[in-house]
């Protein structure tokens, strides 16, 4: 249950629904299995697994949905490979080149009768909606498959105004003052081993770092160039490491041992429901202190731009 990554989002007049209006409204875009002929699909499954048929967990407003994505995999190489060895088969057969509209048709014939034969790719993604704090975040590997999640609760609800979580700070900005000088960094912060560093001039080149000292000279040399930070590993009060990106994206969540002691030590009779609950609501109470922790770092919650709907 516990997340990896994390996309924050400000949630703007969210439309007033009970968790029951909500879950039926779920249960009418519950996912449903690939077709055949079908690319990709994504639709709401229940968050505790197969045993389950409950797509909403509420726990003192906080909500839990997962979204599941299928697609179908079929590379464009091999749909292209296919197409020249027919289409040069086409043309000794008929003593000519084809023209470009033929290709394409050939090309949209070979999508269409390999398709049903491509590996299908499964994913979930958990949706996290802080109601008390108007606030959304995402456990997916990118930004765009955060944004999915989004369109599919928009369809869902009939409409969403959100935007990006942004800070009066940048997290560029403050992530490499925290570098450049320690008497700046916060007191409850100690730097991780992993970094990002970008040239804002010139080549604008990379350059990243593993199992690094971020107070060695190397990286303070590199700063001293007049690269910024992009991404940087840290943990906040000895409970939570991460590594914050650019755009305030948090990855690579990794959660105190002690607080997964205590989850796993909850009574909860080997009740899956109960121990992903158990689990849920541990785990939003550190990401809750975590966040508020980072906007008061970052100089406070910037004012929003105008909202997606």
């Amino acid at each position: 249950m516990w997340f990896k990554h994390l996309h924050l989002y400000r949630v703007h007049d969210a439309p007033t629904l009970s968790d029951n209006d909500l879950s039926a409204a779920l249960d009418e875009q519950a996912f449903r299995p690939l077709g055949s002929v079908e690319a990709r699909r994504m639709g709401w499954s229940a968050p505790a697994g197969r045993g389950s048929q409950q797509r909403l967990h509420e726990i003192q407003g906080h909500r839990l949905m997962s979204a599941l994505r299928q697609e179908r995999l079929l590379p464009a190489s091999v749909v292209k490979e296919e197409m020249e060895s027919r289409a040069a088969e086409r043309e000794e057969a008929e003593g000519r080149p084809l023209r470009r509209q033929e290709k394409q048709a050939l090309k949209e014939e070979i999508y269409e009768e390999f398709l049903p034969r491509a590996f299908v790719r499964t994913q979930r993604i958990d949706l996290w909606w802080d109601t008390q704090r108007h606030l959304i975040g995402i456990n997916a590997s990118s930004r765009k498959r955060a944004e999915d999640v989004l369109d599919l609760l928009r369809q869902t609800l009939g409409s969403l105004k959100v935007t990006p979580l942004a800070t009066r700070a940048t997290p560029m900005r403050a992530m490499t003052e925290w570098l450049s000088d320690p008497e700046k960094r916060p007191a409850t912060l100690a730097l991780g081993d992993q970094v990002e560093l970008k040239a804002v001039s010139g080549d604008e080149s990379v350059l990243r770092g593993r199992q690094i000292d971020l107070d060695g000279e190397e990286i303070q040399t590199a700063l001293e160039t007049g690269r910024q930070a992009t991404r940087l590993a840290f943990t906040i009060d000895e409970s939570l490491s991460l590594v914050l990106t650019d755009d305030l994206a948090l990855k690579t969540l990794r959660f105190a041992d002690a607080l997964i002691d205590e989850a796993s030590q909850a009574d909860d009779g080997d009740d899956p429901v109960l121990r992903l609950e158990t689990d849920f609501a541990l785990m939003t109470q550190a990401l809750s202190r975590t966040i508020e922790q980072l906007i008061e770092w970052l100089g406070g919650e910037a004012t929003p731009a105008s909202p997606t709907p």
